[in-house]
């Protein structure tokens, strides 16, 4: 099982979003890594109050989603795993998650920066993280809880996740050109 610490791989191919029963995201994953299936289930921390104290918590980043790499051959072993309700499709076909969203959620998760479930959202300003550990993902800038987040999106499941930067790691990126600004010389926020 891939949780985002293990080296990032790219081979042109994309991944599969799997729909799950409620709770089950883990132990469909044990079950589809037990069959040869690569599999990345994307978790963060979380601390929940319990009556008088508060429990610490590892969740599911997508609840009810996980991804298989993308194998034709794996389709039937991987839709006939107990707990797997559907393999997410775009019309016809399935659907394909693009290695470079895939690539940008493990990125962000192996960078233990707290990253958290966030709405999905299309607009607002598209930024690049310019220094750091996450340097080169792309994302939507939003401000929450007093710090910047580089939210990043997947897309097919309408479906996103945020992760905290500093002003100075972060720079605007202008459609249709190369260029960035740094956005701590500019007004953010």
């Amino acid at each position: 099982m891939t949780d985002g610490r293990l080296p990032i791989q790219s081979d042109g191919r994309g991944w599969w979003a799997v729909y799950t029963k409620h709770q089950h995201e883990k132990s469909v994953s044990e079950m589809l890594s037990a069959k040869g299936v690569e599999v990345f289930l994307p978790w963060y921390h979380a601390e929940r109050r319990r009556r008088s104290r508060t429990v610490k918590l590892i969740l599911p980043l997508f609840p009810g989603y996980l991804f298989v790499r993308q194998q034709s051959e794996m389709r039937l072993p991987v839709l006939s795993t107990p707990g797997v309700f559907q393999i997410v499709s775009q019309g016809s076909s399935l659907g394909i998650v693009p290695d470079a969203e895939i690539q940008n959620l493990q990125r962000a998760i192996a960078a233990r920066r707290g990253i958290e479930p966030y709405p999905f959202c299309r607009v607002g300003e598209r930024v690049r993280i310019i220094r750091g550990p996450l340097s080169g993902l792309e994302g939507i800038l939003a401000f929450q809880k007093g710090l910047y987040r580089v939210v990043v999106s997947v897309q097919m499941l309408a479906q996103a996740a945020a992760v905290e930067v500093h002003a100075s790691e972060i720079a605007a990126v202008h459609r249709g050109a190369d260029e960035v600004i740094p956005l701590h010389s500019a007004s953010v926020g």
